[in-house]
């Protein structure tokens, strides 16, 4: 039987939600409930965090790039836990404007899907009973998602606390606790957002300080009741095609993004994932049938990467006669070089003929949907892709073929279309599911 759920959002990035998110799974942990985290959304930094908090993994639900019965399976497989937490993305209603079957991708929409009811967490800093006004416009905005109530994030004082609360009141928004601010449990953040969490130093005692800080100031009981039944009918997960059956994965700080769903997804179809490091000078197995390199941050680790001599000598020579695949900074590590944030250029694999440069920084941010017009490992020619890009690199040079017809969730052309030669491949965006 699936848990009951609630959805951690947000009118907005920026207001604590993942502190609070963290905070939360800690408390129930502490409290000797299983506790089951979901993302909603193409984040995929958050998903780790959770998963130290709460000690499972953490699987990213999206409705744009999903269709519902892979979501209904992917909720299903985390059956036994005793209440389920899913962290929204950006604000609560904030998604693309998009036309047809699927869904904006918003955090709503995954609270209308499922039927989870919304905790909105408001940043009251510099203001009082306006508050009210912002929660009552979130809990009316749409009639099949229901706002169970507020948690108050960085109230200055008890009377500051006083005057929001008689604001709530007054609207009838019920307020599950209030935070007072806290900088010792805010978790750093770089320019694609946070830290990733194997990088984050003070981890363990952020978490406990979170958890002791939520159970503190919130009422975990009445959380607990607010949680709503899961709507959708269990299923069992939907199949998802391995790029291979031994799989090389590319595993460390410089190449970490990867969908825990994908990796999932793969395993139940009866692939071995066999990691390696760059970082650490090392190759691809040479029994693998396919590479795959994640995305990450290569470009903070290029000079490391330049003279990794063995990995480059023995990635190239995999790439002769097997797929090579690499997803936006794994691709960048594929092409020719790497320019970082202060001009120095980093020679890569040299698989691709692309350069990318950090030194004017341009951000490329959507979901995206591809045509393939060449094979990828699992994907033959013709396939329908959806995933999402997230970079501030800027293209100095892609002089090979492309790889696929992409566009964003609005149908207009984009000119990452990704690059092939020979076995090497790579796209700018990071792959969520075969469009159905």
């Amino acid at each position: 039987m699936i848990s009951d759920g609630l959805i951690i959002s947000a009118p907005a990035s920026g207001t604590g939600k993942t502190t609070v998110m963290l905070g939360l799974l800690g408390a129930f942990r502490q409290q000797g409930l299983t506790v089951q985290p979901f993302k909603s959304g193409p984040d995929y930094i958050d998903p780790a965090f959770h998963r130290a908090a709460s000690g499972r993994h953490s699987v990213n639900l999206d409705t744009w790039a999903m269709a519902e019965d892979r979501i209904a399976g992917l909720i299903a497989a985390a059956e036994g836990a005793d209440i389920v937490l899913a962290e929204g993305s950006m604000g609560l209603f904030d998604g693309v404007a998009v036309k047809g079957e699927s869904g904006t991708g918003a955090s709503a929409d995954l609270s209308a899907l499922t039927g989870w009811p919304v905790i909105l967490v408001l940043d009251v800093s510099g203001q009082a009973q306006s508050a009210a006004a912002v929660a009552l416009g979130f809990a009316t905005m749409r009639p099949d998602v229901s706002v169970a109530g507020v948690v108050l994030n960085r109230v200055a004082s008890p009377r500051h606390e006083a005057l929001v609360r008689a604001g709530l009141d007054a609207a009838g928004i019920r307020v599950f606790g209030a935070l007072p601010r806290r900088a010792t449990i805010e978790l750093p953040e770089r320019h694609l957002g946070l830290v990733q969490a194997e990088e984050t130093p003070e981890l363990n005692r952020i978490l406990v300080e979170a958890a002791e800080f939520v159970a503190q100031h919130l009422d975990l009981d009445a959380l607990r009741r607010a949680a709503g039944k899961t709507r959708l009918a269990p299923q069992p997960p939907a199949a998802t095609v391995p790029p291979g059956q031994r799989i090389a994965l590319a595993r460390d700080e410089a190449f970490s993004f990867v969908y825990p769903h994908l990796l999932d997804g793969w395993r139940r179809a009866g692939a071995e994932i066999l990691p390696f490091s760059p970082l650490a000078d090392e190759g691809p197995d040479d029994s693998a049938d396919c590479c795959w390199l994640p995305g990450g941050y290569p470009e903070l680790h290029g000079a490391r990467l330049a003279t990794a001599t063995r990995f480059r000598a023995a990635t190239r020579r995999f790439a002769e006669n097997r797929p090579v695949h690499g997803e936006c900074g794994g691709y960048m590590a594929m092409g020719t070089a790497i320019i970082d944030r202060s001009g120095t250029r980093h020679e890569m694999l040299g698989l691709l003929g692309l350069v990318t440069s950090f030194e004017k920084r341009k951000m490329h941010l959507g979901y995206r949907s591809a045509r393939l017009v060449a094979p990828i490992p699992g994907h033959p020619v013709g396939a329908q892709l959806r995933g999402h890009e997230f970079h501030y690199s800027t293209i100095v040079e892609q002089p090979d073929m492309a790889l696929a017809q992409v566009v964003d969730a609005n149908d207009a052309a984009v000119p990452e279309t990704g690059s092939r030669r020979g076995l090497a491949t790579g796209t700018f965006f990071h792959l969520i599911a075969e469009a159905t």
